[in-house]
C-alpha cells in the first residue's frame, strides 16, 4: 500500500470536483487486469492479505482462460496535494466479441488509459477500442504496460504509440503492472489530465444503467452512473423506458465489494438493489430518474448490439428445456447482448435460437450454461443472417437454414464485415492468399511502422465466423490480430445444401454456403456421418444434395447376419431360397426402417470431434 493510499472515503456524497471516471481498454493479454490489480493495493482497497491475481474477475471461466468477459466497476481513494480524490475505475474486457462491454463503460467515463503491451505493441483491438473511446470524446492517457518484460522495447512502441494519437513519445507513461513501477505515476496523470465530471446537482435524477448482474438472494443489483441530480436510499425511482417504479432498498459503492452509503451525487458510480427478481425490468442502457420528481428527458443510451451469429441450443435431456429458458434468463440480464428465441427441431427436439456476437461469446456463454446450472447442451453450427429473395418477389430472412424457403429463389443477401488485420510485414503474403480464399476483397494496405502492417477487407461474415481466426494465427504464427464491425451487406451465390439419410433430410445437419464450396461441404459431411452413425441390418445411404440434385454420397454397409451357418453341405438350392428369402426381408426393412442417429453422434458431427469415432 502507497502512504498516499487513504481508508475508504466516508459514506457520504463525493463532490464531483473530487471525482474521476475512468476505463482501461487494450487488446486482449495486455495485462489490464493485472494493472487494476496493482491500483486496488497501492489505494488500499484491498489488503495484501486478500489480494489475489485478477483480483476483479469474478467467474472461474475468466480466471482459467486469463481472459475478462465483464466489465467491473470499483472505486479507489487517492491522495492528489491537499484533496483526495475517488476514483472510480472500470475494468473492461479486450476479445472483439466483447466490444459492448467496452462501449458501456466508455459511456460512464469521462477518460480512458489505453495500455499496449511494450513488447508487442498494438494491435487490432488497440485500435478500436481507441476510435471507441474517440467518439465518445474521452480524455485518452496511452500507457505501455509489462516494461519489465526482457523482450520489451518500449521506445520503439511509444514512438509508434505517439504518432497513432499525437503528441510526443515522453509523454507515453511507462508502467509494469505485475510489479507496481510507475503506477503511482499513472494515479497522479489520472487525477491531474482526466476532467471532472459535470452535472446538474439541482436537476431531476438521472442515472445511466451500464452493467447489471443477477444475485440469487438479493434480485438484480443494478450498476448506474449519475449524470444529474442525486439519489438516497428508500426513494422510489422510475425506470424511463419500462415506467416500472420501484423503491430502493440499498444505493452504494464497489470499493470492490459493496459499501452501501447515504446516497449518490453527480458523477458517482455505484450500485442500486430494489429487491426486484424479475430479470427484464433492468435493461442495461435505460435511464433512472425519481419517482417524485422525474426527468422529462432520458439519457442517450449506447448502440444495442447487433447478434453477428446464430446458433441453436438444445438440452440432451429434453426434460431441461424450462431450465434451459431460466438459464438464458439470468444470463440475458448479466449480458445485454444475448439474444433468443424458441425453435424446435425434428433430430434435437425444443431448444432456442441464439443470436451471439462472435465465436468466443458462443463458446462462453454454452460453457457458463453448463457449469453455473449444471445443464448438458448440443450446439447446431454456427450460422448468421441471410435474406432470401424469391421469384414471386417475397423477402424472408433466414436465420437458421431449416427457414430457408423451397422452390425457386431470386437472389440471396449476406451480411459482409470490415476486417481490420494487424500483422508484421512477413505474413503479408500467406494471409492476403487466406483472405482471398475466403472471397474478402482488399480495402487497403497500411504500414504502422517499420515492420508492422494493417490489412483492411471486406469479407462476408460467414466466411470468418467459424475458423477464420484459427487459420489467421496458425498462418502467422499466432503474430496477427483481428477485428471487425459490420459494413452492410451483399448479394452472393448461395445455396442451401441438405443431408438425406436414406432419402430424410436432418434439418439440424443443413447448412447455406457458396456454391463453389458446396461441394467440399457435402464430401465433408457425408464422410463424417458414415464414421459416426451404428450399422444397420440394411444399407443406408447418406446424400448431401442441393434441391434434387445429389452432390454427394456415402453408404453405410449393412451389417450381414450369416443365414447359411446352419447349412452343412446339402443341395444349392436350399443355400439359395434362404438367401432369397433374407435378401427380400432386407428389401422389405429398408422401405418400413428408420434411421436412428444417436445423441453421440449428431454432438460429434456437429462440433467436428469424429477422431477415432469411426465404427468398426
Amino acid at each position: 500500500m502507497s502512504p498516499r493510499a487513504l481508508k475508504p472515503l466516508a459514506p457520504a456524497a463525493t463532490p464531483p470536483e473530487q471525482i474521476r471516471n475512468f476505463c482501461i481498454i487494450a487488446h486482449i493479454d495486455h495485462g489490464k487486469s493485472t494493472l487494476a490489480d496493482r491500483m486496488l493495493q497501492i489505494t488500499g482497497v484491498v489488503s495484501d492479505r486478500d489480494m489475489r491475481a485478477q483480483y476483479l474477475d469474478r467467474m472461474d471461466i475468466e480466471r482459467e482462460r486469463g481472459i475478462t468477459i465483464k466489465s467491473q466497476a470499483v472505486r479507489m481513494p487517492w491522495a492528489g496535494g491537499d484533496q483526495t480524490y475517488a476514483l472510480n475505475m472500470i475494468d473492461t474486457p479486450g476479445h472483439v466479441d466483447f466490444t459492448y462491454e467496452v462501449s458501456r463503460s466508455l459511456a460512464a467515463c469521462e477518460g480512458a488509459i489505453l495500455l499496449v503491451d511494450a513488447a508487442q505493441g498494438i494491435e487490432a483491438q488497440t485500435l478500436a477500442n481507441l476510435y471507441l473511446a474517440l467518439e465518445n470524446d474521452l480524455h485518452i492517457i496511452p500507457v505501455l504496460n509489462k516494461i519489465d518484460l526482457p523482450a520489451a522495447d518500449p521506445d520503439k512502441f511509444a514512438a509508434e504509440l505517439a504518432g497513432l494519437i499525437g503528441g510526443s513519445p515522453d509523454d507515453v507513461l511507462r508502467v509494469s503492472g505485475k510489479t507496481g513501477v510507475g503506477v503511482e505515476e499513472l494515479l497522479d496523470r489520472i487525477v491531474r489530465d482526466i476532467p471532472a465530471p459535470v452535472g446538474d446537482p439541482d436537476a431531476p435524477a438521472r442515472a445511466m444503467i451500464f452493467d447489471s448482474v443477477y444475485d440469487s438472494y438479493r434480485g438484480v443489483v443494478t450498476y448506474v452512473r449519475m449524470v444529474d441530480g442525486n439519489l438516497e436510499p428508500r426513494e422510489r425511482i422510475q425506470m424511463m423506458s419500462t415506467r416500472a417504479i420501484h423503491e430502493l432498498l440499498e444505493i452504494g459503492v464497489s470499493s470492490p465489494e459493496p459499501v452501501p452509503t447515504k446516497g449518490l451525487g453527480v458523477g458517482e458510480v455505484g450500485y442500486l438493489i430494489t429487491g426486484v427478481k424479475d430479470v427484464r425490468l433492468s435493461k442495461v442502457g435505460d435511464t433512472v430518474t425519481t419517482a417524485r420528481k422525474p426527468a422529462t428527458d432520458a439519457l442517450p443510451g449506447y448502440t444495442d448490439p447487433k447478434p453477428m451469429v446464430f446458433s441453436g441450443i438444445y438440452p440432451i435431456d429434453g426434460s431441461d428445456y424450462g431450465e434451459l429458458r431460466e438459464a438464458l434468463d439470468k444470463l440475458k440480464l448479466s449480458d445485454a447482448s444475448l439474444q433468443y428465441e424458441p425453435e424446435t427441431s425434428v433430430a434435437l427436439g425444443f431448444g432456442f435460437r441464439a443470436g451471439f456476437l462472435g465465436l468466443l461469446h458462443l463458446e462462453i456463454i454454452t460453457e457458463r450454461l453448463s457449469r453455473e446450472f449444471g445443464l448438458d447442451l448440443i450446439t447446431t453450427a454456427p450460422s448468421v443472417t441471410y435474406e432470401v429473395t424469391t421469384d414471386t418477389g417475397e423477402t424472408v430472412t433466414v436465420t437458421n437454414p431449416s427457414e430457408y424457403p423451397d422452390g425457386r429463389v431470386a437472389e440471396v443477401s449476406e451480411p459482409v464485415v470490415k476486417v481490420g488485420i494487424l500483422l508484421p510485414k512477413e505474413y503479408v503474403g500467406t494471409v492476403m492468399e487466406l483472405c482471398q480464399g475466403r472471397r474478402g476483397t482488399l480495402l487497403g494496405m497500411d504500414y504502422l511502422s517499420e515492420d508492422r502492417v494493417e490489412l483492411r477487407y471486406n469479407m462476408p461474415l460467414g466466411e470468418i465466423v467459424f475458423d477464420f481466426f484459427d487459420h489467421l494465427k496458425s498462418r502467422t504464427q499466432g503474430y496477427a490480430s483481428l477485428d471487425y464491425e459490420p459494413a452492410g451487406s451483399q448479394t452472393a451465390d448461395l445455396v442451401k445444401v441438405d443431408i438425406l439419410l436414406q432419402g430424410e433430410a436432418v434439418d439440424a445437419f443443413s447448412s447455406i454456403v457458396h456454391r463453389d464450396k458446396a461441394y467440399a461441404y457435402g464430401v465433408m459431411m457425408t464422410e463424417r456421418l458414415r464414421k459416426l452413425i451404428p450399422r444397420q441390418q440394411f444399407e443406408v445411404p447418406i446424400q448431401a444434395a442441393i434441391g434434387a440434385r445429389i452432390i454427394a454420397r456415402e453408404n453405410i454397409r449393412a451389417i450381414r447376419k450369416d443365414v447359411l451357418a446352419k447349412c452343412y453341405g446339402g443341395d444349392i438350392t436350399r443355400k439359395r431360397k434362404l438367401l432369397e428369402k433374407q435378401k427380400e426381408g432386407k428389401k422389405r426393412m429398408k422401405m418400413v426402417g428408420r434411421v436412428e442417429v444417436p445423441q453421440e453422434a449428431f454432438i460429434a458431427a456437429l462440433s467436428g470431434d469424429v477422431e477415432g469415432k469411426e465404427k468398426k
